[in-house]
């Protein structure tokens, strides 16, 4: 076996062999994938190989767009067979929730500009004869033409011969035994047939990903779940079809049905108590394995299936595979770089890997070879897991996530296990008053405050709920009076040292201020000139500054600046984000509250915009940092995440005087849009600060990471504009992902939303590309299945001007 590659990939499966194809691809040839066993032998080669379009937001449906498109062609380029069924896919609605979910996946396929359709229950009944809409009480389907399945072993079989066509290699049944990585940086894989040197690694384990990451010291949050589907016997009523009916998914019966040969076969997701397995690791010999059928667990909803399709009730089941799918607490891959590891890259924890594998092998090629992909990849990023992530917390989160497979989705909702892991100071005074929590990098961050007990109805679903009138007076107590937030799950670092603000222009695309008790908000950028952060950084001293940015960025920002940190750089780097906690403090009446907490001057002279100061509150070390999310006159209040609930208590007792009122993300969000203020959607790695409109915060009279690429852009002009948009909707409110449409016709998706309850506005962003000419035209957005007018704004709908934050 060769001693050297650039690329070793561990693992053999349709992620292994979807990265391998696609560095080849990217002109990286000197690529070895090292499998243990043969190729497909762990979770692959049992897969149901279905591939759908029929996948809401813009990154993830991109990735199965591109595996429809892929598996389409693959077989011409390699001669590989992979068994391409071009079936179509349909899911159904029985009411109107179901109905809401599918209207909202209708806009999504559009806005991407995919072929979707709705169906008529005779319409589906003409599609699939085996499902009796009447009987079940289905009003509506909605059906993607263009989607189908495939043999899984096929299409990883053809990925691998096309990457060996390009000059990349396999070596089969060679148990990688180890990893270590050199002193000279370069990484050693150990095997059963020698070792390998190379410059990068991918851990593309499956089974073993977990296993193969703790040699490098990682401890990845995947957990093996059992899942179960059965082949029928012979179905006659097959034979006198002159069509293959489209694969159903149903959460009916948690599963999906399609065409297996002359039978017909029904994946089941079973609720009641899904098993996850391999908990101490699973075993290295494992090959080609499957699990014993738990009858018990699945038999009730093949009897759903049933009740959804009478005519097979009677048919013989001839084969059950129970086999190992990998799970994420969240349900997403993990793809992209390993967390503290310089050139360890991660594609594992792959729920669906064959509809998954073209498109993350592509993202992460380009990831590898170019520094960043041509989608978002913050959804699938590994480091949006913390160290409190761990084993048991990885299973519960694995086991609850399996059982809301093929449910509708609804907005909203959040996981209820491991609640509770990483609390504010401050978290028993806003239980205390009803906040309703969400998780924020482990963190339980308040949503908005319920003054009574709402139903679950009530708060996620497509439609408003009685939240809504909650949240608008949240927003209006900032913008009238003032409001107290308890927002300390933000990241929050210390970067010190003589070269610390070298270091910190170096990183940054803004210049970070010189004055001490400044502040800078500022783009980190990778050398492809897109976003890999948002950071507002004050500066405590000379060689002193905190750095400060988003709770899920904590894990991805620490690796940023710590992995560009130069062995000859007198910089440390020191991870406060535990430690300090966060409440902000805005509106018109903010300044009166903390002059009535503090002796400190905290007036315009002394304290103005954008500008930070040590003050005392109750004998409580506060940096008073005067800015926020909300556009209007307001503090980040930074102390002691010991001494919050103090800090909270002076705060609230001074600002009841006020009609102070507690607000959450929700209101954070109306806030920020209504003031035009970018956020996350609008600030990920598919974008660059001169798209997202933001040249502003980008200094061209120094060097900077990115720098050379954003001279290119300059060179050529932007490849998109980030729109901002008032849409028509009466009380229907976009969520994310819907078509924006211009004469009617899709040119972009979606990015963020909310109402601006001050403006009175229904507000989305919207990236487009930059030739479209949307000035004058007639704009609309798609929600729940129906286009609404939408207006160009051209700045924001609130102060345009910064009066209110700077008063």
């Amino acid at each position: 076996m060769q001693q050297t590659a650039r690329v070793v990939v561990i693992g053999g499966g349709n992620m292994g062999a979807g990265v391998l194809y696609h560095l080849a691809k990217e002109g990286w040839t000197d690529c070895l994938l090292i499998e243990k066993a043969e190729l497909t032998s762990g979770a692959t080669w049992h897969a149901a190989g279905l591939v759908s379009r029929m996948v809401a937001g813009q990154a993830l449906g991109s990735l199965h767009d591109y595996a429809v498109e892929f598996y389409k062609n693959i077989e011409a380029e390699t001669g590989q067979s992979v068994s391409w069924h071009n079936c179509g896919s349909i899911r159904v609605a029985t009411t109107q929730t179901h109905r809401d979910w599918i209207n909202h996946i209708y806009d999504s396929v559009r806005a991407r500009r995919q072929t979707v359709e709705f169906l008529s229950p005779g319409e589906l009944k003409e599609l699939n004869p085996f499902y009796e809409p009447e009987r079940n009480a289905i009003t509506q389907a909605v059906f993607t033409p263009d989607d189908g399945h495939v043999d899984p072993a096929g299409t990883c079989f053809a990925m691998v011969k096309g990457a060996r066509n390009r000059g990349a290699r396999v070596e089969r049944q060679c148990r990688v035994t180890g990893v270590r990585q050199l002193a000279s940086g370069e990484w050693e894989v150990q095997t059963e047939k020698g070792n390998v040197r190379c410059e990068h690694i991918v851990n593309a384990g499956g089974y073993h990903a977990k296993q193969i990451g703790q040699w490098s010291g990682l401890d990845l949050p995947i957990t093996t779940m059992q899942h179960h589907y059965v082949v029928t016997d012979d179905v006659s009523a097959l034979d006198g079809m002159d069509r293959e009916f489209p694969v159903m998914r149903d959460d009916h019966y948690c599963g999906y049905m399609r065409r297996e040969q002359r039978g017909i076969l029904i994946g089941l997701y079973d609720k009641q108590a899904p098993k996850a397995k391999w908990l101490e690791g699973c075993p290295w010999d494992s090959e080609h394995e499957l699990f014993e059928p738990d009858w018990d667990n699945i038999t009730p909803w093949l009897e759903n299936f049933f009740e959804r399709c009478p005519s097979l009730a009677d048919q013989g089941i001839k084969r059950v595979v129970n086999g190992g799918i990998t799970y994420t607490p969240d349900g997403a891959m993990i793809l992209g770089p390993a967390p503290g590891l310089r050139n360890y890259w991660l594609a594992c924890g792959a729920t669906v890997g064959i509809a998954w594998g073209p498109g993350a092998g592509r993202t992460l090629a380009q990831w590898m070879v170019h520094g960043s992909a041509q989608v978002s990849t913050r959804a699938f990023d590994p480091r949006r897991f913390g160290a409190w992530a761990d084993t048991s917390y990885a299973t519960e989160r694995a086991i609850e996530d399996y059982t809301m497979r093929i449910s509708i989705p609804l907005p909203g909702e959040q996981k209820l296990t491991r609640r509770d892991v990483k609390l504010s100071g401050a978290h028993a005074r806003t239980k205390s008053l009803g906040a309703v929590y969400e998780e924020a990098g482990g963190w339980e961050r308040p949503r908005w405050y319920a003054l009574d007990e709402l139903p679950a109805e009530d708060v996620v679903g497509y439609r408003r709920g009685r939240h809504f009138d909650l949240i608008k007076q949240e927003c209006m107590a900032v913008r009238e009076r003032v409001g107290l937030g308890d927002f300390s799950s933000f990241a929050k670092f210390e970067v010190s040292g003589a070269d610390a603000r070298i270091f910190l222009d170096r990183v940054c695309a803004n210049r970070v201020t010189r004055r001490v008790g400044g502040t800078t908000l500022t783009q980190l950028l990778n050398e492809s000139g897109s976003i890999e952060g948002e950071a507002t950084i004050a500066c405590l001293g000379e060689d002193r500054f905190y750095f400060v940015t988003g709770a899920p960025s904590e894990r991805r920002m620490w690796d940023w600046l710590t992995l560009h940190h130069r062995g000859d750089e007198r910089v440390d780097i020191e991870n406060k984000t535990d430690e300090i906690g966060i409440l902000v403090l805005a509106g018109p009446k903010a300044r009166d509250v903390l002059e009535q907490c503090t002796v400190d001057d905290v007036s315009n002279a002394a304290l103005p915009w954008l500008r930070c100061k040590d003050i005392e509150i109750e004998g409580v070390k506060v940096l008073a940092v005067r800015l926020s999310f909300t556009g209007d006159l307001a503090w980040e209040l930074h102390a002691s995440n010991d001494h919050l609930e103090k800090l909270w208590d002076c705060l609230w007792k001074k600002g009841l005087s006020f009609d102070m009122r507690a607000f959450g993300s929700f209101a954070l969000n109306s806030l920020r849009i209504e003031k035009a203020y970018r956020g996350g959607h609008e600030l990920a790695n598919d974008a660059t600060p001169l798209d997202a409109g933001l040249g502003r915060l980008v200094k061209f009279d120094k060097e900077f990471i990115g720098k050379s690429a954003l001279v290119r852009q300059l060179q050529r002009g932007r490849d998109f504009n980030l729109l901002l948009l008032s849409v028509e909707a009466g009380e229907l409110d976009p969520l994310g992902g819907e078509a924006v449409m211009l004469d009617g016709v899709p040119i972009g998706s979606v990015c963020s939303a909310g109402y601006g309850h001050a403006v009175q506005k229904n507000l989305v962003f919207s990236y487009v590309s930059a030739d479209r000419q949307v000035e004058g035209k007639a704009l609309s957005v798609s929600i729940l299945g129906e286009p609404y007018s939408a207006t160009l704004l051209p700045s924001s709908p609130l102060d345009p001007d910064n009066s209110r934050l700077k008063a």
